[in-house]
């Protein structure tokens, strides 16, 4: 290499002085140019400077192979009897620029990677909390309970970083919607508790009372029975005594007497047992009655326990759509904002990368007095 392509700048590669510079190993020159001028540093990126200065290199880096490689294609195009050449000289130099600029942002490109793991972590965890609280209905007390004690194991403080207040603010608003989900469930299962209670206690008084009845009944007929067989004894007894007495009467008259009272007796026993049926049916009518009405209030009752609880599961989904749809709307519009800002950047003829960093930084609020309108 000469001494006059040694002097050439990049900033100075012209059309007169291309066929010294394109030519093989040419273009070293100014890989070991921009290499200086990139690896003589060593920033810091524990400082915002410092990363930003490692971002700044690597674009120069970028800009130093544009200005090599455009005037370089413009002479490959005039030079048709040696495309081969310098298409191989660019080719190698362009990986090599692209080599140095990607070394060059490499402890950049690592700690963009760390600081997105890191975000990733936080919006994992509040995320999780977010699902503790999601889909509620269909869990016992015992499962609520169980995401209850895993949401109030996430502890807060600056471990959260910048991400603390939303932390906060998603473990209160999922404690809250468990909570009441749990007191919920809780009454529901008091409810169910209790009208099993009622329908068991139903069901004990109509046993009882059917009980009862029937002993009442049993009662009457051994009393109706006893009365009848007195009355019979205390017939026999006149029936006896008037045969003392009219022992004169001839024996057909006492025959027809007899079959008289016989008949009698036998009508009025008759009768006893169609009262004594007839107050057994009543009886058995009045119980029939009784279960029907308390079976019911059963019904009446549950039916109204399962239409709280319907009403009470669709305002708690209705509130849950509404707040899914919130935080979607909401992450729309920052990212279509974010967006924007970008390619408001990338105009100022900046990389996208670049472009992407400085969005995220001030999106963070890691760049003072400078924030972006939602």
């Amino acid at each position: 290499m000469s001494a006059q392509q040694k002097l050439i700048k990049i900033e100075e590669i012209s059309e007169a002085n291309a066929p010294a510079i394109y030519v093989a190993g040419g273009l070293q020159q100014f890989i070991d140019l921009v290499k200086g001028e990139v690896l003589g540093e060593v920033p810091d990126l524990k400082t915002r400077k410092g990363r930003e200065r490692i971002a700044s290199l690597a674009a120069k880096v970028s800009k130093s192979k544009t200005a090599v490689e455009k005037p370089g294609r413009d002479y490959l195009r005039r030079l048709k009897e040696m495309p081969k050449v310098v298409e191989a000289e660019l080719r190698e130099f362009v990986a090599k620029m692209d080599a140095l600029r990607d070394e060059t942002r490499r402890p950049l490109t690592e700690w963009e990677a760390a600081e997105d793991a890191r975000i990733d972590r936080h919006n994992d965890a509040i995320n999780r909390m977010k699902d503790l609280a999601a889909e509620l209905g269909t869990l016992d007390a015992e499962q609520l309970q169980a995401r209850l004690s895993e949401l109030s194991a996430f502890q807060l403080g600056e471990a959260w970083e910048e991400f603390e207040a939303e932390a906060a603010r998603t473990k209160e608003a999922s404690l809250n919607a468990l909570q009441a989900a749990l007191v919920a469930r809780q009454k529901y299962d008091a409810e169910q508790a209790e009208l099993a209670r009622l329908r068991r206690e139903a069901d004990e008084r109509a046993e009882q009372d059917r009980i009862r009845l029937a002993q009442e009944a049993a009662v009457e007929a051994e009393r109706q029975r006893v009365a009848q067989q007195q009355q019979a004894e205390r017939e026999a007894a006149a029936r006896r005594e008037q045969e003392l007495i009219d022992q004169a009467a001839t024996q057909e008259r006492e025959a027809e007497n007899q079959r008289l009272q016989l008949k009698l007796q036998a009508e009025q026993a008759e009768r006893a047992r169609i009262q004594a049926e007839a107050d057994r049916v009543a009886a058995e009518q009045r119980m029939e009655q009784e279960r029907q009405a308390a079976a019911r209030r059963q019904e009446e009752a549950a039916e109204q326990a399962r239409q709280d609880e319907r009403r009470r599961a669709d305002a708690a989904a209705a509130e849950i759509l509404r707040q899914q749809e919130a935080r979607e709307r909401d992450q729309a519009h920052k990212a279509k904002v974010m967006g924007e800002a970008k390619t408001a950047l990338m105009s100022l003829n900046i990389t996208e990368e670049l472009a992407r960093a400085i969005v995220l930084k001030i999106a963070r609020r890691e760049v003072p007095n400078i924030t972006i309108n939602f």
